[in-house]
């Protein structure tokens, strides 16, 4: 079935997005674990405005496909398959390649999407939903009646944390910027401004014996104000640099004081015998708790006990405008690319 022709978006150099083009080729014929999926809906998250700028943690090299996840329909299996077929939705997380209207992908890399869900709601709890259920159900451990802080509470990931954190009955206090206080309100937490003096004061106002576990991506040195944040056996988990976004030197480089804190946080608390604790997350790509977590936010989806919290939607050839919107810092929400072939 090497006869699919594939429109693309190639981020060719580092840059600025302006710099994206569009290319067609033909696919290979899918191997026998293989299939090809015509994409509905792709994510853009801020891994792509990382990979732009050359600075993501795992960097591919230029040129490439970018894309973290999509949302497609089975269209070609390979002979090896016998637990997919042709027609059937899918979701898989990807981390480059699903800005396109077709892809070859490993069968085990592929989750069912239940029948009647929209794909472009679907895609944005891909990476985000399974990041954020990852956090704080496997790493944080929350309970029903803890306090959190959830910081960029207006955000892709940061939505979604705050969903699924409310849905178990845990208090949500989230950072945004004043214009998008509303709508972390209307996500059930109470907002603050992360650009305030002392936000770890503000946050012992509300929370006087501290947070059970805080939710930074930012990192830099208000990670420190993420620690203080910390009740008695609270947990910290680091996600991101996002503030080393715009900084020169090897992409790598930020994250290492970002590691050295959290060991020494460990072992200091290890020494004096607390129980706070410091974490640096990484989404767990295993297929099968990939799946069981994906699986497990579609269904809350289903149910209308959280959603997508979509920001817009971008035709493919429009992915410049899509990226340059999310990294201007406007958006509430996930962004998402809908192939003008859907």
């Amino acid at each position: 079935m090497g006869s699919i022709e594939v429109t693309e978006v190639v981020m060719s150099q580092k840059g600025a997005a302006d710099g994206l083009r569009l290319r067609r080729r033909r696919l290979p014929s899918p191997a026998a674990d293989e299939v090809i999926v015509r994409v509905k809906a792709a994510g853009v998250s801020f891994a792509e405005v990382q990979m732009l700028r050359g600075r993501y943690f795992n960097q591919p090299a230029f040129p490439f496909v970018p894309g973290y996840d999509l949302v497609g329909e089975v269209v070609t299996i390979g002979s090896g398959i016998s637990h997919l077929s042709v027609g059937q939705q899918v979701a898989a997380l990807t981390e480059t390649g699903s800005w396109a209207t077709h892809v070859v992908l490993p069968a085990e890399k592929l989750v069912p999407v239940p029948d009647g869900l929209d794909p472009v709601e679907v895609v944005s709890l891909v990476t985000n939903g399974v990041t954020a259920y990852q956090m704080l159900h496997r790493i944080a451990q929350i309970h029903a009646g803890d306090t959190v802080v959830v910081h960029g509470a207006s955000g892709g990931v940061g939505t979604v944390l705050t969903q699924l954190a409310r849905e178990a009955d845990v208090n949500v206090i989230g950072t945004a910027s004043a214009s998008k206080h509303d709508l972390v309100r209307e996500l059930g937490a109470v907002p603050i401004d992360y650009r305030i003096d002392n936000l770890p004061v503000r946050v012992r106002e509300i929370a006087p014996d501290g947070v059970d576990a805080v939710f930074d991506h930012v990192g830099g040195p208000g990670l420190v104000d993420s620690w203080r944040m910390l009740g008695p056996g609270g947990r910290l988990v680091s996600y991101g640099v996002a503030s080393a976004l715009d900084d020169d030197g090897h992409r790598l480089r930020p994250f290492v004081p970002i590691l050295a804190r959290l060991i020494l946080w460990n072992a200091s608390e290890l020494l004096k015998g607390g129980k706070q604790r410091a974490t640096f997350y990484y989404v767990q790509r295993w297929p099968s708790r990939f799946s069981e977590d994906l699986t497990q936010v579609l269904t809350l989806l289903g149910e209308e006990r959280i959603d997508g919290q979509v920001a817009c939607r971008f035709p493919l050839e429009k992915a410049a405008d899509a990226l340059e919107l999310l990294d201007s810092g406007r958006v509430r929400g996930k962004v998402v690319l809908v192939p003008s072939e859907y």
